[in-house]
């Protein structure tokens, strides 16, 4: 028989003989929540179509202004966390290859090259005499006929890791993108609450102008300088925190970009210019679990444990590995690969039967059950946190709008309020006090449209993100 028959033969009867995998059917769970999201009056106006799917929705058609889509790619591009996620796929990818080399046949090729010197009263011949062998062989070694599927089961499992690692990648790179997205609309925000601030203490000090000539007039009391001052030197230290957050903002931001911001770019955009897509297909809750990736991570991740558990069972049974190798050899390296050299091989089957282990394999086939029980318990949790996450966000978006309606009405109220306080303080009508109420009362209500409108926006973002961040 020649080399390449023989180790072809080897091959073909280990494919022949490996068996099946013991590892249990594996049947995913069902839904532990509600087969439809919940009802009622704060849900209102916040559902659209319940079977169109947010699959199709990229991040660039959802975050419609070019100004922001410009700060997300950046930081797809540059933002470390997401590269490390990606390596980590890498990683995943090449244990995955090492497992699955397991599979097949390890085949070596080797040379050797023996001298060997002999005296006279060792040699047959009666005279001191030198030898040398010369072999050139291939061979496999120790290679496991899965005959009980104990290679298969992690074969299976470091696949299933595999996968889970790259939902973990998309999940993170949503994130990613909601991160960016939520953390310029706060440096938008804060950037409007500085320019109200910047306002409010303009006019406060030309209020406090005012009173200090009125006083000097003997119109006004010292009491209304010193409250006009107090309010003064609120807005200037309210001034000074919304210039360090702003700061801080932008600091953020360029952490998450991992690069250095362009302030034209960033600047470009104002709260009330930023466009996002407002509907957003919002599907059933089977298809939105199925769409996010930290969902299929986890499921993926319970498939690995259930493969475990087959290669835990496969450790009860016994383990046949082969090692063989088929050669030439010659006295002379010149005659190694002529036709008269010899043929040399071997062949040896291992068996090994497990009989006392000291409970170690029961021991690691418990442990094996109870890191799958552990990986459907986590598996509900991430579907019933994932169903919790979009209904809080359903329910934010039909009462948002509503709400920044009432705000922005309240701002205009207080805004009237005000000019006629200070009409009524300038002709003499009422006191300063009641003046100074009434520009609290229109600033407070300002921070406040603002914080409504920037936590509108934010629930637009996290929706897209919660329901499985679309196509990515």
């Amino acid at each position: 028989m020649s080399l390449s028959k023989t180790l072809l033969t080897v091959t073909a009867t280990a494919a022949l003989l490996a068996g099946c995998t013991m590892a249990p059917d594996y049947k995913r769970p069902d839904l532990a929540v509600s087969a439809e999201w919940p009802q009622g009056q704060a849900y209102a106006g916040g559902m659209s179509d319940p079977q169109a799917s947010i699959s199709a929705v990229t991040w660039q058609s959802f975050f419609q202004s070019p100004q922001m889509q410009q700060i997300i790619q950046t930081a797809l591009e540059n933002n470390r966390d997401l590269r490390v996620a990606a390596l980590r796929v890498e990683q995943a990818r090449a244990v995955y290859r090492v497992e699955r080399s397991a599979l097949v046949p390890s085949v070596n090729a080797g040379g050797s090259m023996t001298r060997q010197g002999v005296p006279e009263n060792a040699s047959m011949t009666g005279q001191e005499m030198t030898t040398s062998t010369y072999s050139a062989n291939v061979g496999i070694t120790a290679f496991e006929l899965d005959l009980f599927g104990r290679v298969r089961s992690m074969n299976e499992k470091a696949l299933q890791e595999y996968f889970a690692t790259e939902e973990a990648q998309s999940a993170a790179r949503i994130a990613l993108i909601a991160e960016t997205a939520n953390a310029y609309l706060t440096y938008l925000a804060d950037k409007k609450l500085l320019t109200i601030t910047e306002d409010t203490l303009k006019a406060q000090q030309e209020s406090y102008n005012l009173i200090v000539r009125r006083h000097d007039l003997g119109i006004s009391s010292l009491l209304d300088l010193e409250q006009a001052r107090t309010s003064v030197e609120t807005a200037r230290a309210n001034r000074v925190r919304y210039i360090r957050l702003v700061a801080q903002d932008r600091n953020a931001l360029e952490l998450l970009m991992g690069a250095k911001s362009d302030e034209a770019a960033l600047d470009a955009l104002t709260l009330d210019t930023v466009e996002l897509a407002e509907i957003l297909p919002v599907g059933l809750p089977s298809a939105v679990m199925l769409e996010r990736p930290d969902i299929r991570q986890a499921e993926h991740t319970l498939q690995a444990a259930n493969a475990n558990i087959g290669a835990a069972r496969a450790a009860f049974f016994p383990t046949i590995s082969l090692t063989g190798s088929a050669g030439l050899a010659s006295e002379s390296l010149s005659d190694l690969f002529k036709s008269g050299s010899s043929l040399a091989w071997s062949f040896v089957p291992q068996i090994t039967v497990p009989i006392f282990s000291g409970g170690r394999n029961v021991a690691n086939l418990d442990n094996a059950t109870a890191t799958q029980k552990i990986a459907v318990a986590q598996y509900d949790k991430a579907i019933q946190t994932a169903f919790r996450e979009v209904s809080d966000e359903l329910a934010a978006r039909g009462t948002y709008t509503e709400q920044l309606a009432a705000q922005t009405a309240l701002v205009t109220a207080a805004g009237n309020a005000y000019k006629i306080s200070r009409a009524r303080y300038e002709q003499g009508i009422d006191s300063y006090l009641n003046a100074l109420d009434s520009q609290r009362q229109l600033y407070n209500a300002q921070q406040s449209e603002i914080a409504v409108q920037q936590e509108r926006l934010v629930n637009f973002v996290t929706l897209y993100k919660v329901l499985g961040g679309g196509k990515n």
